[in-house]
């Protein structure tokens, strides 16, 4: 693990694992190729992220590729996140030129450049699939937020990367039907891929949550930069956080509470929702 400028450079024991095991099966270039490859293309979304402002805290090596961690502080809107999402692959493609000009000029080794850039479209074209946490399910989340409240986004999200995870399954399961081996590198992806996104749904309560309590932080630090307010009308008797699903990620709302068709009992901004629901031994919400 080496620490550089506050962001984090680890590598997955299993990774090293492999690593190691590809000495042995005289593989190790390849690999080497494959990790730098993966190594630029994080330092993409780093990069980009970096230059927005948003903190990078690591950078991972895992045994199927890699990651960013990147800080959500609130700040990160849908265009920005498909932004860094995007800066990953534009590595491979820059790559993919950058070689290309090479086997033009004859420089370098022709096998060599042919599998840089058989690994570079692999990887690009494998990270946007609309899979979380692959950046084309970032960008299908980001896409989704634009469009409907942000927690159904979080669901659906999740269920896209749980579906295209089983389609991926049975492809790599589908040479057993007429004879052949499986593919064991894409059904071993699609299990990671799949858990992943489980747990993801599984915890979509804890990710809203978060999402709340920074855009709470957010509008406290800048209130006159919220812009024009998206209303939400909802009966007094209507539970809170049934209202709070309602809330969309770039918009400011306000609430305004009915008590009864055509009769209204009060408008309230949504951070004092999300302080009432969160103080839950507090006065009424819409006090």
């Amino acid at each position: 693990m080496i620490k550089f400028k506050g962001t984090v450079l680890s590598l997955h024991p299993l990774f090293v694992i492999v690593m190691l095991a590809s000495v042995f099966t005289g593989r190790f270039l390849e690999l080497l190729t494959l990790f730098i490859i993966v190594f630029i293309h994080e330092l993409g979304h780093a990069a980009a992220a970096a230059a927005m402002g948003f903190k990078v805290r690591a950078i991972q090596m895992l045994p199927f590729g890699g990651v960013a961690v990147i800080e959500d502080d609130g700040r990160m809107t849908a265009m920005k996140e498909i932004v860094i999402a995007l800066a990953g692959p534009l590595q491979n493609v820059i790559m993919i030129g950058i070689t290309l000009t090479c086997r033009w000029a004859g420089w370098g080794d022709e096998q060599l450049l042919s599998y840089i850039i058989q690994g570079n479209l692999v990887i690009a074209l494998f990270n946007l699939l609309p899979i979380l946490p692959l950046d084309g399910g970032k960008v299908l989340q980001a896409v989704i937020s634009l469009l409907a409240p942000y927690h159904a986004t979080l669901l659906w999200a999740s269920r896209a990367g749980i579906l295209c995870s089983l389609m991926m399954i049975g492809y790599g399961l589908q040479p057993l039907f007429s004879g052949g081996g499986i593919r064991l590198n894409v059904l071993m992806i699609g299990l990671f891929l799949a858990y992943s996104n489980f747990e993801d749904y599984r915890n979509v309560h804890y990710r809203f949550l978060r999402f709340l309590v920074n855009r709470s932080e957010i509008y406290e630090r800048n209130l006159e930069g919220v812009g024009p307010a998206q209303p939400i009308v909802a009966d007094s008797s209507k539970p809170l956080d049934d209202i709070m699903r309602l809330f969309k990620r770039e918009k400011y709302h306000l609430i305004y509470v009915m008590s009864g068709p055509g009769s209204l009992l009060a408008v309230v901004p949504e951070q004092h929702v999300i302080s009432s629901y969160f103080a839950s031994n507090g006065p009424p919400w819409y006090a």
